[in-house]
């Protein structure tokens, strides 16, 4: 328990830190003595009761948290009390009533985090709450309409209201949010329709609306949220057809099940869109065939001439670059690439990996590429080629590395791709002059995991990566993380779970299964995206250690008390005032990432999970 006497710890104490130590009891009415009290963190404790009045004179305080605890009653007015009041955090508690209307009162409020209580009525005014970053109501019973002046708060980037019984429509304001991120109001009783304001939204990546009972069509205007990763409208009344434009492009069919009569692209499940007429499709037919006709004529005669005169040069010069066409229409010859590499020189080689080179160029037009040339003394090269050719028509992602076209001939194979200017993630955590902090560096692990989220279960065949390592993940001029190389990635047929393979992954990466039968599956990216997520955090190589010690081991006996051993010491400042939540964070992090490291691949989780938990 905590005594009474805890009042009367010195009246200059800032921090009082006693989270999870099995604490039970109430907390006592002179805590409200520690008048210069800045942070008060008991979470994960047993602590019943109420929040003491005396809390409000804790007039200095700027983080509150109680997550995780048995607290009942109400929130009451006494909160509002603290003006300078920066984070609140009582979650997973049995909080009831409705929350005091005054909380909009405290301007300095920029992160509210109340879900999994029993709070109820309506969502007091927020609207004075501008700097206000976060707020977390979910899993409450809480009721009414989402308040129209919830536009006011514009910098607001995750706003979870999701599991209450919200019960009127969206207002068309929340398209004021355009820093907003990450947006949940599933399982509510919403009504009505999507506002066309939402198109605004342009920082949106998340957008939950499932299971509630909004109808209507799905606005085509929302094709403009390029930023839009997940978008689940399923188990509503939508009616009408699905994009396959802009963001609805990389959207599971899974996110639009059980709706009204929805239709679009075969590969969401539903059925074609019919035509307004047969006459008019009748009209379409027609216009399609004088079109081929024409373009016949043109082409069959142009044909016969361009052969006519290849036959003339002779082998001459080089082949052109084959483009593939199934990824651009634009085409780049050997000459340009050469140029473009200044003759492939040293000064432009920019990487090598196991069948060939990447160099820097810059086109005549000033784009800047990398050109992946294919070290053709290795017959695994002409596979590679082949398979990275044959992978990556058929796949867009903004987490891919986007292949701008080929050049082959005899003597020459090469892919033309995205230039990424930061480098590899390698690079950022073993160079002394690159620095990632936390949230940096889960950024670029929730991109990758998009990326291998969209090759297992986002595509017509899964596609197995089968070399998940920094080397392979490549940022962008915002940091944003691309995952490249798929010399040795699989294609997996229909119906098939794995195939067999003699193709070798990285020592240190590889799981079990592949290294012992050279059985891959996509649980084997799994596998390697859980050893990279741990060497992320913890800034270690997986050949750093020896014997039966691996990485996994090292960090999994770590676990949960001795975090601050294995975490990496470049951003660890032990006097941080945050430095409890992100071990917290990071603890989190390393526990799924040994998850994803399980020897079973049967118990081993999938990139969907991992998705949903980071």
């Amino acid at each position: 328990m905590l005594p009474a006497s805890a009042g009367n710890l010195s009246t200059s104490l800032r921090t009082f830190l006693a989270d999870s130590c099995k604490i039970l009891g109430r907390i006592p009415n002179e805590v409200g003595n520690l008048s210069s009290l800045l942070f008060l963190y008991l979470s994960g404790n047993n602590l019943v009761g109420s929040i003491p009045t005396s809390i409000g004179n804790l007039r200095m305080l700027q983080w509150f948290n109680l997550t995780s605890n048995k607290f009942t009653g109400f929130i009451g007015d006494h909160i509002c009390k603290l003006q300078h009041l920066g984070e609140i955090h009582l979650g997973q508690n049995q909080f009831s009533g409705s929350l005091p209307n005054c909380i909009g009162n405290n301007t300095s409020l920029r992160e509210i985090h109340l879900g999994s209580n029993k709070l109820s009525s309506n969502i007091p005014s927020l609207g004075n709450l501008h700097d206000l970053v976060v707020l977390d109501l979910s899993s409450n019973n809480i009721v009414g309409s989402l308040p129209a002046e919830i536009g006011n708060l514009k910098a607001a980037t995750k706003m979870d209201l999701s599991m209450n019984q919200f019960s009127n429509e969206i207002p068309r304001e929340i398209g004021e949010f355009q820093n907003l991120a990450h947006l949940s109001l599933r399982h509510n009783k919403l009504p009505g329709s999507i506002p066309d304001s939402m198109s605004n939204m342009v920082g949106l990546e998340f957008l939950d609306l499932s299971h509630n009972n909004i109808s209507g069509n799905i606005p085509k205007s929302l094709e403009k949220l390029q930023n839009l990763k997940y978008f689940n409208v399923s188990i509503n009344k939508f009616y009408g057809e699905i994009s396959s434009e802009g963001p609805f492009k990389n959207l599971l069919n899974q996110f639009f099940i059980h709706n009204e009569a929805l239709c679009g692209s075969s590969r969401f499940s539903d059925p074609p869109c019919p035509t307004s007429s047969k006459h008019r499709s009748n009209g379409k037919k027609l216009l399609v065939l004088f079109l081929l006709l024409g373009i016949a004529l043109v082409v069959i005669p142009s044909t016969f001439i361009l052969l006519w005169i290849r036959y003339r040069k002779g082998k001459r010069a080089p082949q052109q670059a084959d483009s593939l066409s199934a990824i651009t229409r634009e085409r780049i010859s050997y000459y340009e690439l050469i140029q473009a590499t200044d003759a492939l020189s040293e000064s432009n080689l920019i990487g090598s990996g196991n069948f060939g080179s990447f160099y820097k160029g810059v086109l005549r037009s000033g784009t800047t590429i990398a050109v992946k040339v294919f070290s053709l003394q290795l017959e695994a090269a002409f596979k590679s080629f082949d398979t990275e050719c044959e992978v990556l028509c058929s796949l867009f992602h903004r987490n891919l590395v986007k292949v701008i076209t080929s050049c082959s001939n005899l003597d020459f194979k090469a892919l033309v791709l995205e230039y990424m200017p930061n480098g590899s993630l390698e690079k950022y955590l073993y160079s002394h002059n690159y620095f990632l902090d936390t949230k940096q560096r889960l950024s670029i692990m929730i991109d990758v995991a998009c990326a291998l989220e969209y090759l297992h279960h986002g595509c017509s065949l899964p596609v197995i990566h089968c070399d998940v390592k920094p080397s392979n993940v490549l940022l962008d001029g915002d940091m944003v993380a691309h995952l490249s190389n798929f010399g040795i990635s699989k294609l997996l047929g229909e119906d098939q779970g794995d195939l067999y393979t003699k193709t070798l992954a990285t020592l240190g990466y590889i799981e079990p299964e592949y290294g012992l039968d050279g059985l891959v599956s996509t649980k084997c990216d799994v596998y390697s995206y859980g050893v990279m997520l741990l060497e992320t955090f913890t800034r270690r190589k997986t050949n750093e250690f020896e014997g039966d010690l691996s990485l996994k081991q090292w960090v999994s006996c770590s676990l949960p008390e001795a975090v601050m051993d294995v975490v990496d010491i470049n951003w660890v400042t032990p006097t941080g005032n945050h430095l409890q939540k992100e071990l917290d964070v990071v603890a989190s992090i390393m526990n799924l990432a040994l998850d994803c490291c399980t020897e079973s691949p049967a118990r081993r989780t999938n990139m969907k999970n991992v998705v949903r938990m980071l």
